[in-house]
């Protein structure tokens, strides 16, 4: 069995939700293009992108996972559409309409495993969220790295009921970067996607490593995307600052020793590396579909590795944590 852990996908019944309850949410604006489809504004912020419509093609994900021999996929929702602007009591009922959703298209359509959304400008509604998530059949949670909106940060002393949820209930957590990075200077040459979106994950991750939250809270299963977003690339500097500062930093070796990583490096050589960095056994198949950005293709990225390595990378690894 061929399992991609990292994939996007809005249940069509969702959208027809969210136009359907739009008035529920005094903080939503949907902003309608001409093509039909439509993107947020959440409490005035920058509209989004329309949601695409190969987000929520059922028929046409399955054909492309037939064709790259893809047996199961796990589907987080669009981070776009997370909602963490909204005010708290609004983004909880928001994650738990996508939730529903999520958990109904999955329900019956077997070969998708859904990741909750979370409602995180608020620990304790993730807390909530996340636990009903749980007693629902989910497996964890997929999650912005900007909490509260831009500049938000997961080590944010608010998050701890959030964080406590994650270690008792054993969560996947699939942190992913959001739809504004940061920093304006990747808004040119499509280096949003190209860059921002790793410049914006190294950075929420290196916090909750230096924090200690990843130690702390150790029976979360944390996922990095974009094959650690250069995480293990820098790990030799992060050390270094680590070795200036012990008395007020947690070990980024020990970190790094307990994360999880996809394999959307577009780059076999790339890959080598972070199997050298990681292990084999921290590591999943990841395409990011249906996003130009990703992997059209996940399974050529493998090409040279031994077949014993090759079914941990596409089924072992996964297979462990999302307990298939």
């Amino acid at each position: 069995m061929i399992i991609d852990s990292h994939a996007h996908f809005i249940p069509p019944s969702l959208l027809s939700a969210i136009q359907d309850r739009a008035g529920e949410f005094a903080a939503l604006s949907l902003i309608h293009d001409e093509s039909g489809s439509f993107g947020f504004s959440f409490a005035g912020s920058k509209p989004t992108r329309p949601a695409s419509k190969m987000l929520s093609d059922t028929k046409g994900r399955l054909e492309w996972m037939d064709a790259n021999q893809i047996d199961r996929q796990v589907i987080g929702g669009w981070l776009d559409m997370f909602g963490y602007e909204l005010p708290v009591d609004e983004g909880q009922r928001w994650s738990v309409m996508i939730n529903e959703h999520l958990g109904q298209f999955c329900a019956e359509n077997d070969r998708f495993l859904p990741l909750a959304s979370l409602p995180m400008q608020n620990g304790i509604a993730a807390a909530t969220v996340l636990d009903q998530a749980h007693q629902n059949g989910f497996k964890g949670a997929m999650i912005g790295t900007q909490p509260k909106g831009k500049g938000g940060v997961l080590d944010d002393p608010e998050l701890t009921p959030f964080w406590e949820s994650a270690h008792r209930n054993g969560s996947v957590l699939f942190i992913h970067p959001v739809f504004d990075s940061g920093d304006d200077r990747v808004n040119d040459y499509g280096m949003n996607n190209a860059i921002g979106r790793i410049t914006d994950t190294l950075i929420a991750i290196s916090r909750i490593i230096y924090s200690g939250h990843v130690e702390t809270y150790h029976n979360a299963k944390i996922v990095i995307g974009i094959g650690g977003s250069a995480l293990p690339y820098v790990l030799g500097r992060m050390m270094r600052n680590y070795n200036l500062h012990k008395d007020t930093l947690a070990d980024p070796s020990k970190a790094l020793s307990m994360l999880y990583y996809d394999t959307l490096l577009h780059d076999p050589d790339a890959l080598a590396f972070l199997i050298r960095a990681v292990g084999i056994d921290r590591i999943m198949l990841g395409s990011d579909m249906p996003f130009p950005i990703g992997d059209p293709s996940p399974l050529t990225v493998l090409d040279g590795l031994d077949m014993a390595d090759r079914n941990k990378l596409v089924n072992g690894v996964a297979s462990q944590l999302f307990g298939l």
